[in-house]
């Protein structure tokens, strides 16, 4: 089981504040440094304000040296596909072949009305045209041109330049929907993400995926099949009392609903996790100061981890 630290600097993250933890993610052995790719927090103030992911994600790529970076999830509405080919090409040549590409269909329309982003209604096939260009635009040769005519994007004779470093980055699609998702997941992604699902959801949702996968006449077991949740670790009750706190949580709830308790109490649930076919855990950390928090998942839960 690989852990990945998983950040939400929407609610309110300097970019020297990202730095400090994509550093502490890969000083203290975790898989990658994630961030969630939103313009408005939700509930807060969310100051200083919004810091662009692929932006941040530049910036950390020649910060750091081994860890994965990536985006949970991109929003098919903030870029045009071809723009978002170039930005995620350069930024994962600047990273030596180091980025991940999680896209999805966007879904917040508050922020899009914050900062004048038009917000469809027909988002999901956008979505699906999103996912055709961009990695169509990866695989065409070099030298060759890439040409696509649909119903919301149209390219003509592109260069499809430039490549990534990788031949291609991984691509993640998440979500609960039942049949699109699936479907969308068993022709595009190398990795299936549920972000803040029960053990029964993960059970029904990743049964689907691999359903889906073996209708389009590919392995299911080609796909890495993962989870996000929310992370609250202590020593002690006391310690997990206060984290809690911090995030404006219930220790309860967050028991409940993610991976909170004890060192080993977080190991037994994240088993629970790998029984169902997850191989990756994204841990929410919400508050981006804790450093300690950090050190304390490494040594006491990722080593427990085979």
């Amino acid at each position: 089981m690989e852990l990945r630290i998983f950040t939400e600097p929407q609610q309110g993250a300097s970019y020297e504040q990202l730095l400090a933890v994509a550093r502490a993610t890969e000083d203290l052995d975790f898989g990658a440094f994630f961030r969630s790719d939103h313009y408005l927090a939700m509930g807060g103030d969310g100051l200083p304000g919004p810091t662009d992911a692929w932006i941040t994600l530049a910036g950390l790529a020649r910060e750091t040296s081994r860890i994965r970076l990536g985006t949970l999830m991109t929003a098919a509405t903030f870029r045009l596909p071809g723009v978002l080919a170039i930005q995620v090409a350069q930024v994962d040549a600047m990273s030596g072949g180091r980025v991940e590409l999680g896209l999805g269909a966007g879904w917040f329309e508050a922020e899009h009305t914050a900062y004048g982003i038009p917000f469809p209604k027909e988002k999901f096939p956008r979505l699906e045209e999103q996912l055709e260009i961009v990695t169509g635009l990866w695989a065409t040769p070099v030298g060759e041109t890439f040409s696509y005519s649909g119903t919301h994007y149209t390219l003509t004779d592109s260069p499809a330049l430039p490549k990534p470093a990788q031949p291609k980055p991984p691509v993640l699609i998440g979500g609960l929907g039942a049949t699109r998702t699936p479907r969308l997941a068993a022709r595009f992604a190398d990795e299936f993400n549920l972000p803040f699902a029960s053990l029964e959801t993960s059970a029904e949702q990743f049964g689907r995926v691999r359903e889906a996968a073996e209708k389009a006449g590919r392995s299911p077991d080609d796909l890495i099949y993962s989870n996000a949740l929310v992370a609250c670790v202590g020593r002690d009750e006391a310690e997990i009392a206060r984290r809690a706190e911090a995030i404006g949580r219930e220790p309860a709830e967050l028991r409940a609903n993610g991976l909170a308790g004890t060192p080993d109490e977080v190991v037994e649930k994240i088993g629970r996790y790998a029984e169902l076919g997850a191989s990756r855990v994204y841990l929410q950390i919400l508050d981006l100061s804790d450093l300690d928090h950090l050190e304390l998942i490494s040594s006491r839960v990722r080593t427990q981890l085979s």
